[in-house]
């Protein structure tokens, strides 16, 4: 039997690398032996912590997650791996899977993805990411000429500014850490000056932090919109909807992963987006995104640093090997 070696939140802020059999893969199944994974740092973090609302337990849920919100919880959704097992027509094909992290695992066949040419196995770790920042694209539906900016560049944030620019739309982009404005510039991306910036019609807000949406709220023009991508767990958000929001007709609108934007949702399935998503990874500019190699045996650790602040990076990619033990 083969044994696997997994990522568990065994307690809101304490996590550890648990050994569990393996069942050989079912007809519709593959067995992957992953190489990378990577961490979404924004949602993991607030997973690691204990902080999913009730509410959101079972909406929140990773296709393939085992165990419950808080704890003891298996979460992830960015594996990428080899095919050992399972489908022949797979078999030593590269994949992509929405599956926690994990050295070995089985999964359905479906939701194996392949992994085009082009991009490396820890550039593939950003799809997850890359289908959000797609499906805020389509949210978002950007006209030609109007102006937009995306405030906050984390891995979303950037992977959204990236392809606004990449589809001809030029964002401004609001980043007060001076690292992370660096690597939007690597992506050719135009940084603006907070105090300067705006009116925008259109600003898609990713920092993650109450404030940034405020901001957003207040440099929008008449009849401007936010596109909201950020998650903020079980925090409250208090927004000055008062004043001149009404007058100037502003909007706020919600994007998230879970559902295809409404836009698209009657003609694109979610493996069809994923495949978009992995496609669109073949730019090796988005390698600055992956600023952080992480072992699987050290991720408890890197994991309790993350939550303290002690660490601070914009996708962190696990390792699988006999070295990681």
């Amino acid at each position: 039997m083969t044994i696997a070696r997994a990522f568990w939140v065994d307690a809101p802020g304490r996590g550890s690398i648990h050994s569990e059999p393996l069942d050989a893969p079912k007809p519709g199944e593959v067995r992957v032996r992953t190489t990378a994974s990577g961490l979404s740092v924004g949602t993991e973090r607030l997973v690691f912590a204990g902080s999913v609302p009730p509410s959101e337990h079972e909406r929140m849920r990773a296709p393939l997650q085992a165990g419950s919100f808080p704890a003891p919880v298996k979460y992830g959704y960015a594996a990428v791996g080899i095919v050992e097992a399972g489908e022949p027509l797979l078999q030593g094909c590269r994949v992509f899977c929405l599956h926690p992290h994990q050295d070995r695992f089985v999964a359905p066949t479906a939701m194996a993805v392949p992994i085009p040419d082009g991009v490396p196995d820890h550039r593939a770790v950003l799809a997850a990411n890359m289908e959000t920042a797609l499906n805020a694209l389509w949210d978002a539906a950007p006209v030609p000429g109007e102006r937009t900016a995306v405030v906050g560049q984390g891995v979303v944030g950037l992977l959204t500014a990236y392809l606004l620019a990449r589809h001809g739309h030029a964002p401004v982009v609001i980043e007060p850490d001076p690292v992370r404005a660096a690597v939007a510039r690597g992506l050719g991306l135009t940084v603006g000056d907070a105090a300067l910036a705006g009116p925008f019609d259109l600003i898609v807000h990713a920092s993650g932090n109450p404030e940034g949406l405020v901001w957003s709220l207040e440099r929008l023009a008449f009849e401007g919109r936010v596109v909201e991508l950020s998650w903020y767990g079980d925090r409250a958000v208090t927004l000055p909807l008062g004043a001149a929001f009404h007058s100037r007709r502003l909007k706020i609108l919600s994007s998230q992963v879970g559902v295809v934007a409404p836009a698209m949702r009657d003609r694109m399935t979610h493996a069809r987006r994923l495949a978009m998503a992995l496609a669109l990874l073949d730019e090796p500019r988005l390698d600055a995104l992956v600023d952080a190699t992480i072992p699987l045996g050290a991720l408890p650790v890197f994991m309790i640093e993350l939550a303290a602040g002690r660490r601070r990076v914009l996708c962190a990619r696990i390792t699988y090997g006999d070295e990681d033990r």
